[in-house]
């Protein structure tokens, strides 16, 4: 069967595939969005049944459309976010095909562009845009060996308290789903032992604005790389039961036992860093910042907002972070499920082309490899620190489009009729 052939192979039907279908039809560009599960599927199937968006309605979506419900302030559920990205497809009639993985893609020897195998068949592309973003494994340390009792599963594979045996739980891993994840369990009646490493701790809402909204108007959505020091922290934010800033202290009065980093494993005991007093505090600096600058913004402007002191009450220290545990003895602790919220990894391995580094990451440009032809999309700090939610992916997508047609522009030039004739009377004057 001869393989099919279209200017550009999108691979992932997720919001950044999406976006992306959107800017090539603007440009009249000619491509296919394969995906190899369902539209937006991590969505359904790789999040806990309460997780609902980390940014209201109003930020979390892409500028052509709004969520159908009427609450704009409203945190949606991960469903109503998977069937808005179903929805979309329709609206713009993006050419998906799901169901299809991408097995291979190589670069062919003759006539430029590259060779694709998919379970659906082959094609003969000129280029190729990898959205399948940078939530793809999940890692889990491989630190505490299977035994007889314990449960073991990645934030990945958590559902629901339900799913877990008796028993008290440990959660490794403190940004938003290692935060939301423990205080379902916690609300739950479990014994919630928690691992916080270092992040960064933006409140919710501020004198009447959610932090999407500050972050925006204090040009921070804008930043183009992370600060020294801070390329792996964490933000622990949480849209959970109409959205609350996430408060460590106020997990442990709860209950919640605070532990810091999990270190090692050794004869049924978890060991933990020495640090806990020193994330906390340093996310205690995060949040304290953004109130700070939030209100010098509103003496600057003049702005009407009104005052919010409780946003700046601290609960009191709790035995937990005064006298920190180091070591945990499993068995004695009750604990009978670890909940590994340590992130995800990539996986390119499908893509053989000379375009990634020594740790299998991509080399590129806001996207723009430094391989002609491949591009990526769906990727933290792509172009900025908005590259991670919706509108963000929407608009690395338009940059990424934007290159795509000016190449063809590039390809497509034809010298005109009197610059081939003065060519020709040159190569005459001086043959």
């Amino acid at each position: 069967m001869p393989a099919e052939k279209t200017d550009t192979l999108v691979v992932g039907a997720g919001q950044a595939g999406i976006a992306m279908s959107e800017h090539l039809s603007a440009h009249g560009i000619a491509h296919v969005v394969l995906e190899r599960d369902r539209i937006a599927e991590r969505w359904r199937t790789s999040r806990w049944d309460s997780l609902v968006a980390n940014g209201p309605a109003w930020h979390d979506r892409f500028p052509n459309r709004d969520y159908d419900d009427p609450d704009h302030d409203a945190f949606i559920p991960k469903e109503a976010v998977a069937d808005y990205f179903v929805d979309y497809v329709g609206q713009i009639n993006a050419p998906v095909r799901c169901g299809v993985e991408v097995e291979q893609v190589t670069r062919r020897r003759a006539g430029g562009g590259f060779d694709v195998k998919t379970t659906g068949g082959d094609f003969e592309v000129q280029h190729i845009v990898a959205a399948t973003g940078a939530f793809q494994d999940p890692v889990t340390p491989a630190l505490v060996p299977p035994a007889d009792g314990l449960m073991q599963i990645h934030s990945n594979a958590y559902r629901n308290p339900a799913q877990l045996p008796k028993g008290a739980v440990m959660v490794v891993g403190a940004g938003s789903s290692g935060a939301q994840i423990a205080e379902e369990l916690m609300n739950a009646g479990r014994q919630v032992y928690l691992s916080v490493g270092p992040h960064d701790r933006p409140p919710r809402a501020y004198r009447g604005r959610d932090f999407c909204w500050w972050l925006g108007v204090l040009g921070k959505w804008d930043m183009q790389t992370p600060g020294p020091g801070t390329e792996h922290v964490t933000i622990a934010v949480s849209g959970a039961n109409g959205g609350r800033t996430v408060d460590f202290r106020r997990f442990a009065a709860q209950g919640m036992q605070l532990v810091g980093r999990t270190q090692a494993f050794r004869e049924g005991q978890l060991h933990f860093a020495d640090d806990l007093r020193a994330n906390i505090a340093k996310g205690d600096a995060n949040h304290r910042s953004l109130l700070d600058e939030a209100d010098a913004y509103i003496e600057r402007l003049g702005l009407d907002l009104p005052p919010d002191p409780e946003e700046r009450k601290r609960w009191p220290d709790p035995a937990c972070l005064t006298q920190p545990i180091r070591t945990l003895d499993l068995a004695e602790a009750g604990v009978t499920s670890i909940i590994w919220a340590t992130g995800f990894s990539c996986d390119y391995s499908w893509l053989q082309v000379d375009t990634f580094d020594a740790n299998g990451k991509p080399i590129h440009a806001r996207g723009v490899s430094k391989e002609s032809g491949i591009y990526f999309l769906g990727l933290p700090w792509q172009s900025r620190r908005g590259s991670s939610f919706i509108w963000g992916v929407w608009h690395d997508a338009k940059f990424v489009a934007d290159h795509i047609a000016t190449q063809h522009s590039y390809l497509t030039y034809r010298p005109s009729q009197q610059s081939q004739s003065e060519d020709t009377v040159n190569k005459v004057a001086t043959g």
